[in-house]
Order: structure tokens, then sequence, then C-alpha cells
């Protein structure tokens, strides 16, 4: 619903949203814990309320939400499908930026194939999940155990602090990554942050934890930051960009149910090097077959992911592709020129 323009910022602002939304539930949970007693029932029936208060009011708002123009125009409902675009853009009916979109959007409804960019999305969450970015989230405190951080509450005040960093990086990356150096570039550089990180943790594991009393306070140290440099990498990267270029919940569960075996099997630094296999992996794929999507309409992304995976990225930087978008340029700015007048 979001104009393409700024569709890849109100997506990350969404993550933002519930990166915050998994800080306060941290803190929440953390105050409570060394705040009230183990023998009041508020102990619990806090952290279970607080989480029902964004939901009550996002489902409160929906009721005043506009409903998709495309959704309205795949039910075969043209006119309020038109009048929905038309409040959403705040713009005349006439106007050439919105009689584009809509002549998009009705272009798209005589494709067959709906599903396109479905093959796409799914291995991007694959990836993502399976890079174990959501492993260390859900299992962060018994991590900072094995690199030495002492204390129930030190860890879960630590892990509170992980969610922090990770909002921040992604209101970083909302800012500065995706809209100026590109999606593709982002995920690049999230991935490569990622591993980086993963190896090192995987090399901090192996060697320097068999005697705990004979590990450098610096390697320590470093351990513990890189995890928080990790939550940069996975903010601008992985974490983000299958929202961008789109089923995530199956993978998540299964990751989540399979780390404790994995780290238990392989050793703890074992599922480090594992997880970087898989950001390598995610690294190759996505310089190989991930296109560039910013600047493009939703129809005109489903128009590139029709054609085959190894032709997606030419499709995407092809000259063809610039052309017409610089041609758009100035219907954008008689857009915002028209919403700057009124």
């Amino acid at each position: 619903m979001a104009p393409k323009s700024i569709r890849g910022l109100m997506t990350l602002w969404f993550n933002v949203c519930m990166l915050g939304g998994q800080a306060l539930g941290i803190f929440t949970v953390f105050g409570c814990s060394t705040n009230i007693s183990s023998e009041h029932s508020l102990q619990y029936q806090i952290p279970w309320f607080v989480q029902t208060f964004v939901p009550a009011i996002a489902v409160g708002l929906s009721f005043f939400s506009v409903e998709s123009p495309r959704w309205l125009a795949i039910q075969g409902k043209q006119k309020d499908a038109l009048d929905a675009l038309v409040k959403l853009r705040g713009l005349p009916a006439d106007h050439p930026y919105l009689e584009e979109e809509y002549a998009l959007i009705e272009t798209h409804l005589d494709d067959e194939n709906q599903q396109s960019g479905a093959g796409l999305t799914i291995v991007a969450y694959i990836l993502a999940q399976f890079s174990g970015a959501n492993s260390v989230t859900n299992y962060l405190p018994t991590i900072f155990g094995y690199i030495g951080v002492q204390g129930a509450g030190v860890k879960v005040y630590s892990s509170g602090l992980y969610a922090v960093a990770k909002m921040i990086c992604c209101l970083v990356a909302s800012l500065v990554f995706v809209d100026v150096l590109g999606r593709r570039k982002s995920l690049i550089i999230g991935i490569t942050i990622q591993a980086a990180c993963r190896a090192y943790l995987s090399g901090y594991l192996k060697y320097f934890t068999k005697d705990p009393d004979s590990v450098p306070k610096g390697a320590s140290d470093a351990a513990i930051g890189i995890i928080y440099i990790h939550a940069l990498g996975w903010a601008v990267g992985l974490y983000t960009l299958p929202y961008l270029f789109g089923f995530h919940w199956l993978f998540y569960f299964a990751i989540t149910k399979a780390t404790p075996s994995i780290l238990s099997s392989m050793d703890i630094w074992g599922a480090f090097l594992f997880f970087v296999g898989w950001c390598i992996l995610a690294f190759i794929y996505t310089l190989f077959f991930i296109p560039e999507t910013s600047g493009l309409s939703l129809d005109e992304m489903d128009a590139i992911f029709q054609r085959p995976m190894h032709r997606m990225r030419q499709a995407a930087s092809g000259k063809s592709e610039e052309e017409r978008i610089g041609r758009r340029v100035s219907v954008e700015k008689e857009a915002v020129a028209h919403l700057e007048r009124d």
C-alpha cells in the first residue's frame, strides 16, 4: 500500500516496531523478576498483559484503515480500488502518477502467475532463519553464559540490551543502508558482518573456553562486543531483506527447536561454524540471484520475478529498466509538488 519510493522505509519501520516490542518485553520480564516476588502472581501477569496492549491498539485502528487497492481490484471492485488509491495517495483520480499506478495494478490482474516471487521469498526466509540469528536471540542468555557472562539477572539484562541494539541498528538500516546503498548491497554487507561475527565466536568457543580461568579478558570482552556487532549485520541484511522482497514461521519454529540439539551435538563452537556456512550460502545466493528492487513498484517487481531465476538480476539492472524508472521520476516529483501545495 505504501508508495514505491518509501515502501522499503515503511517495511523496515515495521521491523523497528517489532524489535522495540521485543526489547520492552525483555526488560518487563527483567523488571518483574527482580522487583516482584515469585510468590506473587503479578510476576507473570504483568508481562502477559503488557504484550496485549499493542495488538489491541492495532486491532482497533484496523477498523479505520483503507483497504488494499490491489485486493479490491482482485475482488473485481475496480471503482473501490481507485477510490482507495485516491485516499492513500491524496491525489485526484486523473493525476498522472495515480493513473500510472492504477494501470500497473490492472495490468497485474491479467497475469496468470500471481505467485511468481514465492520461490525467491521462501529461499530468502530459509537462509535468514538458518543463518542462526534467531537462535542467538532465543538462547542469548545461554550463549552469554558460554562466553563468560555470569549471573541470571545479568544475562537477561544483556539480552535486553541486545534487543535494543538490534532496534537501533534496524533504525540505522532504514535511514541509511537500504534506500541509499540499495537492498542488494545492504544484504551483502549484512551477511558479511554476520559471517565474520559467527566465525570469531566459533574460534573463541573452540580455543578460549576450555579453561575459563585462562581466558584473556580482552578476548572475552571482544566476544561480548561481537554479539552486539552481529546485531548490525542481522538488521542490515537477512532480518529485513526477506520482508522487502516479499511463510517464515515454519523455518523459525524449526531452527528454534533444533538449536539446543545443534549446540550440544556440535560442541557449541561447531554450531556457530554451521551458521557461518549458511551465511556463506546466503552470500553466494545473493551475489548471483537476488535482483535490486529499489524504486520499483510491486507490479514491476512481479514482472522481474516472472523471469527465470538466473535472469532476474539482469532484468532488474538492465538499461531498459533504468530508463523506465528515470522517466517516472518526473511524475513522482509532480505528485510531491501537488501534496505540498495542498
